[in-house]
């Protein structure tokens, strides 16, 4: 039985993290924002689920469609406003698109869109806090059923099984690889499938259901941080929308979108609340005017901030302070 009030937060992160989304497809569409906008709509309960599962000090490599994961990991609302409207203040200082965000300091990855590589990160991390002693910490990488068939998922996952390492990897079954399907990507009857070559221990669920999202997500994550292996998360979904802003996804099966994959995870959730009941509609509707009233806020702010000075810019990768901190060292050290 799912605790009332991780529901709750979960619930909330989600309600946060559409309403950005339709407030930057809106941005997008009135050229405000330049490159890419991913919504993550359809995949907010399994996003939520994995961000609010895991504590301070862990690993979260999220997707470009986890806005809900992310808040819930500790990600503020103006890291994500800044960084897709080309602010220098935000943790990006407006360079490398839209969505490639983190604080890897707090254990918040900025994505790779070689999705697959993300797993491998994770690992690197995890080995590296092992090597230091640092022991409790788990690391989720969240994928998408098409990174299943990179040669970096296969290796990482590999790796992990062997080292035994806390990882955790979330896959976001939603039925295409941008526009291919599942059928042309694997041939196993289950994803899932993939997890017993290795010896990893599979998890299945339903992605449109947040209490099923939440049980797994809790019961994968309580796993690795005993000490039991990597776990391999699957859940079935289907994206409610194109890869990005500029698709329409004709592609989608019409059968799809009218089965169950096909809801909406975001008003089950609603629904759920208010049959158990956990909230009434006049605290969800006040919810929901508190979360826009956030996010105006925060774009409206964010429009005001300078945009960055290519001339005024330091676009080192290094700062010169510490390029010469590192040349002195090289020079002190030879013979």
């Amino acid at each position: 039985m799912i605790d009332k009030n991780l529901y709750l937060a979960a619930f909330r992160w989600m309600l946060l993290a559409r309403l950005l989304d339709d407030k930057f497809a809106s941005l997008y569409r009135g050229g405000k924002i330049h490159g890419g906008v991913f919504l993550g709509r359809g995949q907010e309960a399994l996003s939520a689920a994995t961000g609010i599962s895991l504590r301070p000090g862990d690993v979260f490599a999220p997707l470009i469609r986890d806005a809900a994961g992310r808040f819930a990991f500790g990600e503020s609302l103006l890291d994500s406003v800044r960084t897709y409207l080309g602010s220098p203040l935000g943790p990006m200082r407006a360079r490398d698109g839209n969505v490639h965000r983190g604080r890897p300091q707090a254990g918040l990855l900025p994505m790779l869109s070689h999705l697959g590589a993300m797993t491998s990160v994770v690992n690197g991390m995890l080995l590296a806090r092992r090597l230091k002693g640092q022991t409790g910490a788990v690391g989720a990488a969240s994928l998408g059923d098409g990174a299943t068939s990179t040669g970096a998922f296969h290796e990482s996952l590999n790796q992990a099984a062997v080292e035994q390492l806390p990882l955790v990897l979330v896959v976001a079954n939603n039925q295409y690889a941008y526009s291919t399907p599942t059928a042309r990507q694997f041939a196993c009857a289950r994803l899932a499938d993939k997890a017993v070559g290795y010896g990893v221990t599979a998890h299945e669920t339903d992605g449109t259901n947040l209490a099923a999202c939440l049980e797994t997500l809790q019961r994968a994550v309580a796993a690795a941080r005993r000490g039991q292996g990597p776990q391999l998360v699957v859940a079935d979904l289907l994206r409610l929308c194109g890869h990005g802003e500029h698709d329409d996804a004709q592609y989608v099966d019409p059968q799809l979108r009218a089965g169950p994959l096909g809801r909406d995870c975001l008003k089950l959730a609603e629904q759920h609340l208010l049959n158990q009941p956990w909230a009434t509609a006049a605290e969800i509707k006040h919810w929901k005017a508190e979360a826009a009233r956030e996010i105006a806020a925060a774009v409206a702010a964010v429009q005001r901030e300078p945009l960055p000075d290519p001339y005024r810019e330091n676009w080192q990768a290094l700062s010169e302070t510490h390029l010469y901190e590192f040349q002195s060292s090289a020079h002190e050290t030879r013979p």
